[in-house]
């Protein structure tokens, strides 16, 4: 059984690997030697410090991002609609996600991790998934002004106000 959903987690990861580029209203995925700036962000139990982060129309942000957490956590950039659908498919996934040998499947679908090979980006690039302890980084083009959010979409968790708003200036 364990075979079978790490094969079909697999599968259904496919389309985000021949399409790593996902573009949204707000961006898309970038590289990080494309940066203009770097913004580190500590993920902590049901916490973001910063709680809120301002960026410019058309800039390039590298975000680090640091679990200093107890519990897994994600970093999914977003507007409130994409959380909701987000949190759904989180929901489904919650024994794969408090697994720490393996996150969804122990698969990096994009996200530069530095010392945590089980940091988890999601099909579109806009989200990265990490156990206690890991780093990882997403870096992002901004290209409109739109209301979104960053939030940690594990179950519960932003229900508990781990979100806060990203202005896009």
């Amino acid at each position: 059984m364990k075979h079978f959903l790490v094969a079909a987690l697999a599968l259904a990861c496919v389309p985000a690997l021949a399409n790593p580029s996902k573009s949204f209203p707000f961006g898309e995925p970038a590289l990080a030697s494309k940066a203009t700036r770097t913004v580190e962000v500590l993920l902590k139990d049901i916490a973001f410090e910063p709680g809120s982060l301002k960026v410019e129309a058309g800039e390039t942000v590298r975000f680090v991002l640091i679990n200093e957490g107890r519990l897994p956590h994600e970093f999914n950039l977003g507007d409130k609609a994409m959380h909701v659908q987000h949190q759904k498919e989180m929901l489904s996934m919650q024994g794969q996600i408090f697994n720490p040998t393996g996150g969804h499947g122990g698969m990096d679908h994009g996200a530069q991790g530095h010392g945590g090979e089980n940091a988890h980006g999601h099909h579109g690039g806009n989200t990265v998934l990490l156990q206690p302890g890991q780093q990882a980084e997403l870096t992002w083009t901004f290209r409109k002004s739109t209301p979104i959010e960053f939030a940690c979409n594990v179950p519960g968790h932003y229900q508990a106000g781990m979100v806060g708003p990203l202005t896009i200036e």
